[in-house]
C-alpha cells in the first residue's frame, strides 16, 4: 500500500502524532542545514587546494562571538542582526568563491577595489571558449548562485537566532563551552591537519580585505607622484634614440609566452626545438638575436599591465595604475620615437575590438585594430584573427608601402591566448589573402571545450600556440625584413596557473633581433644569450626597467638616465636612407579592404571605449 494511502488510514491521534514527528524532523533538519552553511560560510578557504574536510573541523570564533550578541538582543534587533549577518556571509562567500576562481586563473586572489572590471572580460572568455550559449547559461547561474546565497545565509542566520531564542538556556551554555574550548586550544596552539583548531580565519580575512583597500587607495596617491618624475622625459628628441635611426623597429608582445614555455618537461621540447630552428634561419639569413628574461608585472591574463610595465618604464600591476600612466604624459618607448620625429608609429592590434584612446599615451601615428586589418575570416576562440594574417596585414598595410620615414611598430600576436584550441597552422604567404582560407583550419582544430577541461591537453595545445606565433613571427622577419629591420620580441606574461604550475614565477622571455651588428653591439654588456632562447642563468630583469636600459643603449651614451655611459659604441646621429623593401609589396586586390583604401595617419580615438585585450 502506498505511504500516503497507509496514512489516510490512521487514526486521528497517530495521524497528529506523525505530523509531529516530521515536522520535527525537518525543524532539525532546517537547524542544522543553517548551521551547517553558516559554518561553511565562515571557515571556507579562498584556494581551491585547501578546499578539504579537515580545513571544516575547526571552532569559529566568529560564531561563537555572533551566537553570544544574538543571544543577547531583544527580539526584533535579533532579527534584524540576523538578517544583516546572513547578508555579509553571502557576500564573504561570494569574494571567497571570486578569490578561488583568480588563484586559478591569474595566481592572485580577487581585489575589491580594483577587479570587478574584469568579470566582463571573464563573459567574453567564456563566449569565446564555450559558445555564446553556454556563456549566457554561466553567467546566469552565477547570478542565481549569488542571490540564493544571499537569501540562505540570511534565512540560516535568522534560523539560528529564533532557535537559540526559544532554547536560550541550552544555547547560553553550548556558547561557554564552545568558547571556553576555543581559549583552550587558542592557548595551547591545538591543530588539525596543521591548522589551529581555534580559527579566526573570516576576521583576518576580512582585515586583510579592509588593508588591501587601503592600500589601493594609498597606492593610487603615491603612484601618482612615482609616474610624474621621468628620467628620460625632459631628453631632447636628437638624443634619443640616435642608435636606431634608419632602422625600422618592431615590438611585438606574443600573448601569454612565459617561462613555462622552455621549460615545463611536457611543453619545453617542442617550444625549445622550434627556437633553436628559428635561431639558425635568423643566422642563415644574416640575422643575429639576443635573448634573456623579464619579470612581468602581470601572471595569467590583464596583457595590458605587462605591456604598459614594459614600455612605460613603471610598475604597472594594477587597472588603477594603467589608468594613472596612460592617461598622463609619462614618456613611453613607442612614443619617444615619435618624439624624435624620424619615425612613423604604427600599432597591430588584433585583440582591440573597440575604441582605444591609449594610443595618444603610446605615441602611435595610426592603429590598426581587429576592425580594420581587412580580416574575412573566422575566430580562433578569443583570438580574433590568426598571428599570420595579422602579420601579413602589416606587410600590406604599412611595412611593404614606401614612406618617407621608417616604421616603429608595436604589434600584439593573440593566437597563443588561452583556450589554446583550435590553433591555426602556418600556410603560404601568398595563399592568406582576406583570411577566408582560415574557415577550414579553424573547422579542422580541437573543441576548446575539450583542450580546456584536460589539464595534459591544455599544456600541449598551449606550446603548440607558442610555436605558431614564433614561427609566424620569425618566418616574416625572413621574407620581409631587411638590413635595417630591429625585432624586440618578448611574452607579456605566463600563462594561467593550470599550465604554468601553482608556483610558477613571472619570467617571460626577451629577444632583440637584428641583421645590422652594430645594433646588438651596444647591447654587449647585458650579459643576454646569443640566440632566441636565453638560458637558465641568462640575467633576469624586472620588466620596468627595460625602458631605460633601452634608450640607453641606443642613445648617445652621455645622457641622463641610470644606465648612462654603458653603451660601447657612439652613434653617428645620421639617419641613412631607407632602401626599398626586400619584397615588392603585392599589388592591391581588386576589392581592398576599407582600411587599406587610404595610407594617411588618423587621429588617435576618442575615449569612447576600451581596448579588448586579455
Amino acid at each position: 500500500m502506498p505511504p500516503f494511502t497507509r496514512f489516510r488510514q490512521l487514526p486521528v491521534r497517530d495521524k497528529a502524532n506523525a505530523r509531529r514527528v516530521v515536522a520535527r524532523a525537518v525543524a532539525w533538519g532546517t537547524t542544522a542545514v543553517s548551521a551547517a552553511l553558516v559554518l561553511g560560510a565562515l571557515l571556507l578557504p579562498n584556494r581551491l587546494a585547501l578546499i578539504t574536510p579537515a580545513a571544516f573541523a575547526h571552532i569559529p570564533v566568529e560564531a561563537v562571538v555572533g551566537a553570544a550578541v544574538l543571544l543577547m538582543l531583544p527580539r526584533t534587533p535579533r532579527r534584524v542582526a540576523a538578517v544583516l549577518a546572513g547578508v555579509f556571509l553571502g557576500l564573504l562567500t561570494v569574494l571567497n568563491l571570486l578569490d578561488i576562481g583568480f588563484h586559478e586563473f591569474l595566481g592572485r586572489g580577487f581585489d575589491v577595489a580594483l577587479d570587478w572590471i574584469l568579470l566582463d572580460d571573464a563573459q567574453s572568455y567564456l563566449e569565446d571558449s564555450l559558445g555564446s550559449t553556454t556563456a549566457t547559461a554561466a553567467v546566469t547561474a552565477a547570478g542565481i548562485l549569488v542571490l540564493v546565497l544571499l537569501v540562505l545565509m540570511a534565512l540560516a542566520c535568522l534560523r539560528l537566532g529564533e532557535v537559540m531564542a526559544r532554547n536560550s538556556a541550552v544555547a547560553t551554555r553550548a556558547v561557554l563551552v564552545l568558547g571556553t574550548a576555543w581559549v583552550v586550544c587558542a592557548t595551547f596552539g591545538v591543530q588539525v591537519a596543521g591548522l589551529p583548531v581555534a580559527s579566526r580565519s573570516t576576521a583576518r580575512l576580512v582585515e586583510d580585505r579592509v588593508d588591501r583597500v587601503k592600500a589601493t587607495l594609498r597606492d593610487e596617491r603615491e603612484f601618482a607622484k612615482v609616474a610624474a618624475v621621468d628620467t628620460f622625459g625632459d631628453t631632447p628628441a636628437d638624443r634619443l634614440l640616435t642608435g636606431l635611426r634608419g632602422k625600422d623597429v618592431i615590438f611585438t608582445f606574443i600573448e601569454s609566452y612565459g617561462r613555462s614555455a622552455l621549460e615545463d618537461p611536457l611543453i619545453a621540447p617542442g617550444v625549445d626545438a622550434a627556437l633553436d630552428q628559428k635561431t639558425q634561419e635568423l643566422r642563415t639569413a644574416g640575422y643575429s638575436a639576443r635573448s634573456g628574461w623579464l619579470t612581468s608585472a602581470t601572471y595569467g591574463g590583464s596583457s595590458w599591465l605587462g605591456h604598459s610595465t614594459f614600455l612605460s618604464g613603471l610598475w604597472i600591476d594594477n587597472q588603477n595604475r594603467y589608468r594613472t600612466v596612460t592617461a598622463g604624459d609619462h614618456l613611453s618607448l613607442t612614443r619617444a620615437f615619435k618624439r624624435t620625429g624620424a619615425w612613423r608609429t604604427v600599432g597591430i592590434m588584433p585583440g582591440v575590438t573597440k575604441n582605444w584612446p591609449e594610443a595618444r599615451f603610446y605615441g602611435l601615428d595610426h592603429v590598426y585594430d581587429s576592425r580594420n586589418l581587412g580580416y574575412q575570416g573566422p575566430k580562433f576562440s578569443w583570438s580574433t584573427m590568426p598571428d599570420q594574417y595579422a602579420l601579413t596585414a602589416f606587410e600590406r598595410l604599412e611595412h611593404g608601402r614606401r614612406h618617407d620615414k621608417p616604421l616603429m611598430s608595436e604589434i600584439i600576436l593573440t593566437s597563443s591566448h588561452q583556450p589554446w584550441a583550435p590553433i591555426p597552422r602556418m600556410i603560404g604567404w601568398d595563399e592568406v589573402g582576406d583570411g577566408s582560407v582560415y574557415d577550414g583550419i579553424k573547422k579542422a582544430g580541437k573543441d576548446p571545450k575539450d583542450v580546456f577541461t584536460d589539464s595534459t591537453r591544455v599544456r600541449t595545445e598551449y606550446g603548440k600556440s607558442i610555436q605558431y606565433s614564433l614561427t609566424s613571427l620569425i618566418d616574416y622577419v625572413v621574407k620581409y625584413g631587411d638590413e635595417n629591420t630591429v625585432l624586440v620580441c618578448l611574452g607579456d606574461h605566463q600563462p594561467l596557473a593550470r599550465v604554468s604550475g601553482d608556483h610558477a614565477g613571472r619570467d617571460v622571455p626577451v629577444a632583440i633581433v637584428a641583421h645590422d651588428p652594430a645594433v646588438l653591439k651596444r647591447i654587449s654588456g647585458w650579459g643576454w644569450q646569443d640566440g632566441l632562447r636565453p638560458g637558465r642563468d641568462t640575467p633576469v630583469w624586472r620588466m620596468d626597467t627595460f625602458r631605460d636600459r633601452f634608450l640607453t643603449a641606443y642613445g648617445p651614451g652621455k645622457g641622463a638616465g641610470p644606465y648612462a655611459g654603458k653603451c660601447p659604441t657612439e652613434p653617428t646621429g645620421k639617419t641613412p636612407p631607407r632602401p626599398a623593401p626586400k619584397n615588392p609589396p603585392r599589388p592591391a586586390p581588386k576589392n581592398p579592404p576599407k582600411s587599406a583604401a587610404k595610407t594617411p595617419a588618423r587621429p588617435a580615438p576618442k575615449p569612447s571605449g576600451a581596448a579588448r585585450q586579455s
